[in-house]
Order: C-alpha cells, then sequence, then structure tokens
C-alpha cells in the first residue's frame, strides 16, 4: 500500500515515538548482559541458573504474545505503549524486593513481568516499522531502529557497570567464594543494595514517559494493519486471501518463526554468555563485555542501513548473514582464549581494551547477527493481508529462543566447557540459512 502525502507527514510523530521505544527494548534487554554474571555472585549461581535470568525474561514473549496481541487489537497502538511502559516499569521496581532480600526467584519473576511490557511493545512497534513504507527497504527501516536499539545496547552494560557495580569491578563468583563467611554476605549484601537506585530510577523515567504519552494525540494508524504493496493490488490480495482461514496457512511465516526462535537464541547467546565466558577465562570487567558485541551489531546495521536494498537484497542480506555466523561461530570453537591478535587487528590501534581470540569471535557474532531481525521481519510477514497483526504475534513468540538456547548453553557448558558449548549455534545458523535460500519464498505448504 502507498501512503499518501499526508499519512507520510503524519507518520513522522509516531516514528519518532517507536525510534524511542526501540532505544528502551535494547536498553531493557540488554542489561541481562551485565545483569547475569552480576546476579551469579549476589545470588550464589551455576552457569545454568544465571542463564534463567535471560530465559525467564524471553519465556514472557511466548507466554504474554497472543493475549498482548488481543489487547493492542482492543484498545489499539498507543494505549498498548502506554500500558506496556507501565509493566515494563513494575518490573523495574520488583528489583527493589529482590535486591534487598537477595532472591533469586523475586528476580525471576521482576524478569518475567518486564518481558511482558516489552511483548505488547514488540508486538506493535516492529509491524508498524515494516509496513509504514515500500515493502523492498522495510529491512532499511528496521535498520534505523535497530541503531538505536543496539546503541542501547552498548551504553547498557558500560552504564550498568558505572552505576551498580562502582568498586566492585574486580569481585566475581570465584573471588566472593574464597572469602570468610562473615566478610562474603556482607560483601554481596553490599552489591545486592547497588542495584536499588538505578532500577528505581529507570522505573520512574518510564512511568513519566508513558505518562506523557498517554497525552498525546497520535494519528489513527489503522491504516497499517493490513498492508498490501500497492493499492492496485488491494483486490488481488483480497482475493489471495479469501481461500486461508488460517494463520497457519502462510509457510513463510511459520518457517519466518522458526528461523526468528534461533536467531533470538542465538543472538542472546552472543550477547549475554559473553561476560560469563569472559569471567570464566580471567578477562577483567566482564560485565562490559556484552558492549563489545552490541558495538559489532551496531556496525552491521550501519552497513544494512547502507547497502539495502541499494546494493543487497533482503534475501541476500539475511543469506549472508547465516553464512557469516556458520564460519564464525566454527572459528570460535577452535580459538585461543590466550592470544589477542584479532582484537588488536581489528581495534588495538584505537587503545580500546584487547580481548582474547575466542571472545572476540563471540563479539563478532553480533555483526553476524545484526542484519536478521531486519531482513528476516519483512521476509515473514510478506502477502500476510489482514492476517498481518495475528502474524506479528505469531513472530514475536519466536522470540522464545532467547528462552531456551542459552539455558541448553549452560547445560552444555556445565558438561564439557564454556566454549565448545558454543556448537549449539551451529543448528541456529543452518536453519536461518535454510529460511534465508528457501523457506522465505514457500507460499504453500507442498
Amino acid at each position: 500500500m502507498t501512503l499518501t502525502t499526508s499519512a507520510r507527514r503524519s507518520s513522522i510523530m509516531p516514528m519518532c515515538i517507536i525510534a524511542l521505544l526501540f532505544f528502551i527494548f535494547g536498553f531493557v534487554t540488554w542489561l541481562n548482559g551485565a545483569l547475569i554474571p552480576f546476579l551469579q555472585v549476589v545470588c550464589q549461581l551455576s552457569e545454568t541458573q544465571a542463564l534463567m535470568i535471560a530465559s525467564c525474561f524471553y519465556f514472557a514473549y511466548v507466554v504474554m504474545a497472543l493475549p498482548m496481541a488481543m489487547i493492542l487489537e482492543k484498545v489499539g497502538y498507543q494505549s498498548s505503549m502506554v500500558l506496556g511502559l507501565s509493566i515494563i516499569a513494575l518490573g523495574l521496581l520488583g528489583f527493589i524486593p529482590a535486591a534487598l532480600l537477595q532472591e533469586f526467584w523475586i528476580f525471576l519473576v521482576a524478569q518475567f513481568v518486564i518481558g511482558s511490557g516489552l511483548t505488547i511493545l514488540q508486538t506493535a512497534a516492529n509491524p508498524y516499522v515494516v509496513n509504514v513504507g515500500p515493502t523492498k527497504s522495510a529491512a532499511a527501516r528496521i535498520a534505523i531502529m535497530g541503531l538505536l536499539n543496539k546503541g542501547a545496547g552498548i551504553l547498557a552494560p558500560l552504564l550498568f557497570t558505572a552505576w551498580v557495580l562502582g568498586g566492585f569491578s574486580d569481585i566475581n563468583l570465584a573471588t566472593v567464594n574464597q572469602m570468610p563467611a562473615e566478610q562474603q554476605q556482607l560483601q554481596i549484601e553490599s552489591m545486592a543494595h547497588q542495584l536499588i537506585s538505578p532500577y528505581v530510577g529507570m522505573a520512574i523515567a518510564l512511568l513519566v514517559l508513558a505518562g506523557g504519552l498517554s497525552r498525546i494525540s497520535l494519528p489513527d494508524l489503522a491504516l497499517l494493519e493490513s498492508p498490501v504493496n500497492d493499492e492496485s493490488d488491494a483486490l488481488e490480495d483480497s482475493a489471495r486471501h479469501q481461500t486461508k482461514r488460517s494463520i497457519w496457512q502462510f509457510p513463510q511465516l511459520v518457517l519466518g518463526a522458526i528461523a526468528l526462535f534461533f536467531y533470538v537464541g542465538v543472538e542472546v547467546i552472543a550477547g549475554d554468555t559473553i561476560g560469563l565466558y569472559g569471567a570464566s577465562i580471567g578477562v577483567a570487567n566482564a560485565t562490559t563485555l556484552t558492549s563489545y558485541t552490541m558495538g559489532f551489531m551496531v556496525l552491521g546495521y550501519l552497513l544494512g542501513l547502507l547497502c539495502i536494498p541499494r546494493f543487497v537484497s533482503q534475501a541476500n542480506a539475511l543469506r549472508i548473514s547465516a553464512v557469516s555466523g556458520l564460519v564464525i561461530t566454527i572459528l570460535l570453537l577452535f580459538s585461543s582464549n590466550e592470544q589477542t591478535m584479532l582484537s588488536q587487528l581489528l581495534w588495538g590501534w584505537s587503545g580500546i581494551a584487547v580481548i582474547p581470540n575466542s571472545v572476540t569471535l563471540i563479539a563478532l557474532l553480533g555483526l553476524a547477527n545484526a542484519m536478521v531481525w531486519p531482513t528476516l521481519w519483512p521476509l515473514a510477514l510478506a502477502d500476510l493481508g489482514r492476517f498481518t497483526p495475528k502474524g506479528s504475534a505469531i513472530l514475536i513468540m519466536g522470540i522464545a529462543g532467547g528462552a531456551l538456547m542459552p539455558i541448553i548453553y549452560g547445560q552444555l557448558a556445565q558438561a564439557s566447557n564454556n566454549q565448545q558449548a558454543y556448537w549449539i549455534l551451529l543448528p541456529g545458523y543452518l536453519m536461518i540459512g535454510f529460511y534465508a535460500f528457501y523457506g522465505h519464498k514457500m507460499r504453500i505448504w507442498s
């Protein structure tokens, strides 16, 4: 559907708000990369238990996607955004009793509430960005949003380290366990209490934003809910979907949701386990390592923004991402934990701290992952017509990969070692590759 000039002008304010929401998505989501090694110390957790912090967060997407889609259909975009921001703020406030009591289950409940708030925001925001303009440039629009999202992902672990860790930057699970019992308890309590002020501040900021958003009159976004590629195709689109009565009759969507499941799994593993991995091999300031992964994701988004669709189609960009992920993962499995040649070559000249080759390769997965989300969404939502809102909810449910795959990684790490556990990424990139080369073209189940 081609938007009129008036509609384009009226979409500027909503796009600015969506851009702000994507920044919030990134900041809240990628706090997990710093939070996981921190709570491993505070709550005395194993690798698998620590990764449940991310899993519980992403599990909310599975449980809440369809209920939130129903809310979106009933109350509309604007009220859903206000509700989502308020729910996230409630989850952030849940960190207060969790920190005071150092109870892991309360942290998990708070994470689930935060994930629930993000679910309704994501369900509204992603299809909006896909359908607000020409289909062929949807990935470029999502890349702009991704720059904000992953830019926030760079800031989140750095600010967490500054706000929360303070004088605890050299503290890890091993050093705490070597302390006498009384000193250990004092250390843990002191670290836990450092969480309270930053999380209260973030909650207040989101509530203020929600209040402001509730007072702004946004244009009706209904015309974006059932897009077709061109106005002249409207009748053809209607006829094409008369024979389809279920969302499950669209192979490009179902396979896209499966590919998205694996993508979010590999993305979360690359972003959220790099800190644990770095801490396990003695890298200093391990809570900041997520910023390296996010930095490469930002670079990937910039490349996508420049190249799609000018030089590379959305499908080809997805293919390049899948192949790159496979190659980097294979190199990671056999890389050194002592040598720093890769980071010296890539950024050692800039003064940024160098890191072991294995950790650098985990960070480079951010570059491979960057354009999967922006390219997969428009390919999966193509030709859905009136099924687009439900299709968006199905894709959001694919975010469950971020709940399950890190747990599998944790189990493998305990059974073998942290480095070899990264083989779990290989089937993920293979599925993304299948979708990129074949799955997105399917329109009927054969």
